[in-house]
């Protein structure tokens, strides 16, 4: 350790580490709900959610990973196992060999539209219902200004 190195500040820490516990915790609390009322993971139901805001369903798998901030091999493992389920294709791409899309099914489609209204209603009870509108609207700037900044450089 360097001699200029800054440790964080009490405050700091509790920031920190109250943030990772929060995600923790909201996480696990959702993704049980959804594995329960409907067989899908936390992780299925996102990559879902991003198939379906894309044009036609469907997505490189180097955007896919992108977007979600993974690793290549983990959205490449985790779309293997879905796409066993049924709930999503690997289609090839026509212009780039190498490159693949990924393409959510009719299954796939029909079970993100049945967890959906759950899904929000467990963002309200276990989130946004704790905090004022000011407060959504903060932590809103906050999350998108952590996002790009450590997204500038990848």
């Amino acid at each position: 350790m360097s001699a200029e190195n800054r440790w964080l500040t009490t405050t700091e820490e509790r920031a920190w580490r109250g943030l990772l516990r929060m995600t923790d915790l909201l996480v696990n609390r959702a993704g049980r709900s959804m594995q329960e009322g409907f067989g899908l993971s936390a992780t299925d139901y996102t990559v879902l959610a991003e198939l379906t805001r894309a044009p036609g369903g469907r997505l490189r798998i180097q955007e896919l990973s992108r977007v979600l901030g993974w690793e290549k091999s983990r959205v490449s493992h985790h779309l293997a196992r879905m796409v066993k389920r049924g709930l999503v294709t690997r289609e090839e791409c026509a212009d780039d060999r190498r490159g693949a899309f990924v393409v959510v099914t009719p299954e796939g489609r029909e079970a993100i539209t049945a967890a959906a209204p759950r899904h929000v209603d467990d963002v309200r009870h276990y989130f946004l219902d704790h905090l004022t509108p000011g407060q959504v609207t903060l932590l809103a700037e906050i999350a998108d200004l952590i996002i790009e900044k450590n997204t500038q450089d990848r």
